[in-house]
């Protein structure tokens, strides 16, 4: 789908409510959420949105009969250019619905695809986004019409049928996927480059991680006077920013990741796209777990959160803090009952980013996380040593040296692994 600039699509956004799915989240709250989705989308006006009851899905058309006859009437009437449905719709369903309805239809996925599209900044977030939209364009590939199949290879009835335009196109948008990955794959190259760069001066990373619009960009932007795109909407920030900062407070020095919000049933393709952008998640010291306290569903957001964590490949054992933001939204009431629950909780703060309510303690916990990462040592090396001495100096370890008469006196900062791997020379 193409959004002309100045242009205004007019959109229906409807959450089919199946009794098979996922029953952890209400189907108003889902609807909700696809609403805000439709929201972030420029050129998209929203004209309404329904739960639509299923006892099952129909193979075809997903919908009954009596819904699709409804839903012809409802584009007509409301004059719509767009149905999106909140869930997976089947190439064969999204074909004969829109056949049915005479009007465009986009599915979760895709719709989510168009918003990565549109916010992506960076060569490397536009290169993820057109392989993730590549790969779901490639199941996309129905086709029903017979003029599309090219004349018969050879001459006159020698040979047989020739490739059909779908074959043709998927061919051609595999040879593309290629391209692009090896353009990726540059990219990447050079990520890890500047990856290695930062573990040579062993700055604790500090990663901020959570569901869309829980407030990661504002905190990261007060935390460090950056001024990373933060609005009240789904999927505000995509590409990473890193930033090296020192704690308030006379802090010691972080490299603080804003990386891209997660969402709920997060399409596949863009979960393997992204994968290179969220490695800076799996290379972290300390992971700042932020969740909008204040929304009705935030439970079940934070596990969504946990499960793409986990299949990101984080380990367990990577220290964690979970913030509780938008503390300002909640009601007196309210915030008593979350202050108890954090109370009783490990390793859990209240937190505004707009207000900056609870910054000391937040500033406090990530000290905390990060006590083990780094540590400043002096060593005593004696002159014939000089193979472990270049190794330091190579890993930009040393942060002075001096000469005596018994050796060299060097100030090392360095982590655990690097200790050990010192002393394994």
């Amino acid at each position: 789908m193409e959004l002309t600039e100045g242009s205004t699509t007019r959109a229906w956004v409807l959450h089919p409510d199946i009794p098979s799915d996922d029953a952890r989240r209400e189907p108003e709250h889902a609807l909700a959420e696809a609403v805000s989705l439709a929201h972030a989308l420029p050129g998209l006006e929203v004209g309404g949105s329904d739960v639509v009851r299923l006892a099952r899905p129909h193979p075809g058309k997903l919908f009954g009969k009596g819904k699709i006859e409804e839903l012809r009437h409802l584009v007509k009437h409301e004059d719509l250019g767009l149905i999106l449905i909140d869930g997976p719709v089947t190439p064969v369903q999204q074909r004969n619905l829109e056949k049915e309805l005479h009007c465009k239809l986009l599915d979760r996925t895709g719709l989510i695809l168009e918003i990565f599209s549109d916010r992506a900044a960076t060569r490397e977030g536009v290169l993820q986004v057109d392989m993730a939209a590549l790969s779901y364009q490639r199941t996309r590939l129905v086709r029903a019409w017979t003029h599309l199949e090219r004349q018969r290879g050879g001459l006159g009835f020698v040979g047989g049928p020739g490739e059909t335009q779908i074959e043709a196109d998927r061919r051609a948008i595999d040879d593309q996927l290629v391209r692009l990955r090896r353009q990726l794959d540059k990219v990447v190259k050079t990520r890890g480059l500047h990856r290695a760069a930062r573990a040579k001066v062993p700055f604790p990373i500090v990663a901020l991680v959570g569901y869309t619009n829980a407030g990661k960009s504002t905190l990261f932007n007060r935390l460090t006077g950056a001024e990373v795109m933060a609005k009240d909407m789904l999927f505000a920030t995509l590409d990473p920013t890193m930033r090296r900062i020192a704690l308030p407070g006379n802090g010691p020095e972080v490299i603080l990741s804003d990386t891209v919000g997660f969402i709920s049933d997060l399409p596949t393709q863009l979960v393997a796209a992204f994968r290179a952008t969220l490695e800076e998640v799996t290379a972290a010291n300390l992971i700042v777990h932020v969740r909008d306290i204040s929304h009705p569903e935030t439970e079940e957001q934070a596990e969504d959160v946990r499960t793409i964590l986990k299949s990101l490949g984080v380990q367990e054992d990577v220290p964690q803090v979970e913030v509780w933001n938008k503390i300002d939204r909640l009601s007196a009431d309210d915030l008593d009952v979350a202050r108890n629950r954090a109370e009783r909780a490990e390793d859990v703060l209240l937190l505004s980013a707009v207000t900056g309510q609870g910054l000391d303690d937040f500033v406090a916990a990530v000290r905390r996380g990060i006590a083990g990462v780094t540590q400043v040592v002096d060593l005593v090396l004696s002159y014939s040593d000089g193979r472990k001495r270049a190794w330091l100096f190579d890993k930009g370890l040393v942060e002075d040296e001096t000469q005596r008469d018994d050796g060299y006196m060097l100030k090392v900062r360095w982590n655990a692994q690097q200790e050990a791997q010192f002393h394994a020379l």
